[in-house]
């Protein structure tokens, strides 16, 4: 009797069958919800770090952070793929998830793989199956896999689980609020930052949150920006609509800019607060910069705004008068180098001043040379005149004298990056061209940036630029193809007539918008044939209702062969067939 007192209640955690023997149980087990404190030594099932006796804080610790290994034996990339076949059965079949998301979660949470590998003989040869009955027999904490597959840090997650959530079905207004954001484009390995930043959104009723993120499509903005900014400043969806935002967009409205060019700048490596970017708005109309020419302004270089506050760029300003520059002249040293207004740039800036005034160089001299050189003033970071002459075993005077007749030498002699340039310059000189293409899209010349880009481009720059702007004419914002080459170099790689017949099947064939390029730009390092084929089979199963109508690219092209066969060939009766015929015609 108390035996199967014991089954019913481990089967409430975790909603399986659990069809195991009890040799004996000498007395009745109390069994919670939350927490198994005791499991007899004649249950036969699978070590888990998850049930830990005691009543202590070790007890609640998540088991996939256990640091006890029950295995040590060397961990492959085959095993770690059977692992994830496996938690996506579970999750998918026995949790009944949807396909995506059993397919994202397992595959984005390796910190759990390799929780799951460490509890079970790895020196087996069906890893999957011993997995599967570790899964049927020890019931996860699903929220870990969860929150990491969304980007959170394994570090941070055991601070986000609850003692009385386990099933992700414990949660369903949570689960109903990530799909909320999922749909409406925002890409699932940054809602972890949401979360982090704005976890009350994720407890709104059916509809509120949808309802903030169509307010501000009101305001004008459009969709890919709308999600842009939700990731990157989430505190947009927290209570009413932010006032501040709201008067940074009626103003930009005012200078007959579209919103869209938020989408340039937008980072998850910056935190953006609109009241500083309307300072620093109202800072350059000060300085000249008003209507026509702050709007040109915006446009030529739009992360001008918000990366840097009105404060610092006014510090630089003064600092330019002080030596002798004119506002004028400050007005055509911005327009021609917008970039001096970069936070960097601005640092940069105010130590080459620093620098020329300590060696007590002439104003006239400071002036010549920013406005010949700030180019490489902004990228330049200097050591301090002490150290150069120390180097150099001269005096100031001496330095003095040496900038004074050949001015680049300020930057030969004391740049921290010297070593850089040599670099660049020892490289072979058909790069010229590339990185000519490189500074076209961002990159700084002379920065660690430059000399990684140069390798990671594979080809010559025409044919780059060409490749770019094929991807700009096909539909893309020219911003948008930036931000994607920058992050997948390797698509550029492709000649321009596959780039472009790659794209025609993307729009004409399988009906997609071109900016589903931007979640998935690996697709286009796919085959042809296997593009092709894909997507015949895909189409094949939407017409019959048999897949989700808008599964991503990496779904699609990027799972394996097995996958692709076991999950969408095979959901159909009539899909092997169909199959087999798809590539017959295919070759």
């Amino acid at each position: 009797m108390m035996r199967f007192r014991f089954l019913e209640k481990v089967e409430k955690i975790a909603q399986f069958n659990i069809g195991i023997a009890f040799s004996s149980i000498s007395h009745q087990t109390q069994v919670s919800r939350f927490k198994l404190c005791t499991v007899y030594s004649s249950v036969r099932c699978f070590q888990s770090g998850r049930f830990v006796c005691g009543g202590d804080d070790s007890s609640l610790r998540h088991w996939s952070q256990s640091p006890t290994r029950v295995f040590g034996n060397r961990v492959s990339r085959a095993m770690k793929n059977d692992a994830q076949k496996a938690l996506f059965d579970y999750l998918h079949h026995t949790r009944t998830l949807s396909f995506v998301d059993a397919e994202h979660i397992s595959n984005n949470s390796p910190r759990f793989i390799s929780s799951l590998l460490s509890k079970i003989d790895t020196r087996k040869e069906d890893i999957s199956q011993s997995l599967t009955k570790f899964l049927r027999y020890n019931p996860i904490n699903e929220f870990e896999p969860f929150f990491e597959s969304m980007g959170m840090r394994p570090s941070e997650i055991s601070r986000f689980l609850q003692r009385d959530l386990v099933l992700l079905s414990d949660d369903s207004v949570l689960f109903e609020n990530f799909h909320v954001l999922c749909n409406y484009g925002i890409p699932r390995s940054k809602i972890g930052c949401v979360y982090k930043e704005a976890r009350e959104i994720f407890g709104y009723e059916n509809g509120v949150l949808l309802s903030k993120l169509e307010a501000y499509e009101r305001l004008g903005i459009s969709k890919p920006i709308v999600i842009k900014l939700v990731t990157y400043c989430p505190s947009l969806l927290v209570g009413g609509i932010d006032s501040e935002f709201v008067d940074m967009v009626s103003k930009l409205k005012g200078l007959d800019i579209a919103c869209d060019w938020l989408g340039r700048y937008l980072s998850d490596r910056r935190t953006y607060k609109w009241g500083r970017v309307l300072e620093t708005m109202e800072l350059l109309e000060k300085m000249g910069f008003k209507d026509e020419k702050l709007s040109s302004l915006l446009k030529t270089y739009p992360d001008l705004v918000g990366e840097t506050s009105g404060k610092k760029a006014y510090v630089m300003f003064d600092e330019l008068l002080k030596v002798g520059l004119e506002m004028n002249e400050i007005d055509k040293l911005v327009i021609d180098h917008p970039e001096m207004l970069l936070e960097k740039s601005v640092k940069s800036i105010l130590a080459a001043l620093k620098y020329m005034i300590r060696i007590r160089m002439e104003k006239q001299f400071i002036v010549r040379i920013l406005q010949q050189h700030m180019k490489l003033i902004c990228s330049s970071s200097l050591l301090g005149p002490k150290a150069v002459c120390s180097k150099l075993k001269i005096g100031r005077e001496e330095l003095h004298q040496i900038i004074k007749e050949d001015p680049l030498k300020l930057f030969s002699l004391a740049s921290k990056t010297s070593n850089r340039r040599i670099e660049l310059d020892s490289l072979d000189f058909r790069n010229a061209e590339k990185r000519v293409f490189l500074l076209k899209i961002g990159y700084v010349e002379n920065s660690d940036e430059m000399v990684s880009a140069l390798k990671r481009f594979q080809g010559r720059g025409d044919e780059l630029q060409e490749r770019f702007d094929c991807l700009v004419k096909s539909g893309l914002d020219y911003n948008v193809v930036t931000e994607v080459v920058k992050r997948a170099p390797h698509i550029l790689s492709r000649p321009k007539d596959v780039i472009e017949k790659k794209i025609k099947l993307l729009t004409d064939y399988l009906g997609y918008p071109v900016e589903s390029l931007v979640e998935s730009p690996t697709y286009l390092c796919y085959s042809m044939e296997r593009i092709h084929q894909r997507f015949s089979m895909y189409i094949w199963l939407r017409e019959r209702d048999a897949v989700m109508p808008r599964l991503t690219l990496g779904t699609i092209v990027g799972i394996s062969n097995t996958r692709f066969l076991s999950y969408f060939v095979n959901s159909h009766p009539e899909g092997p067939a169909t199959w087999d015929s798809i590539k017959k015609a295919s070759t």
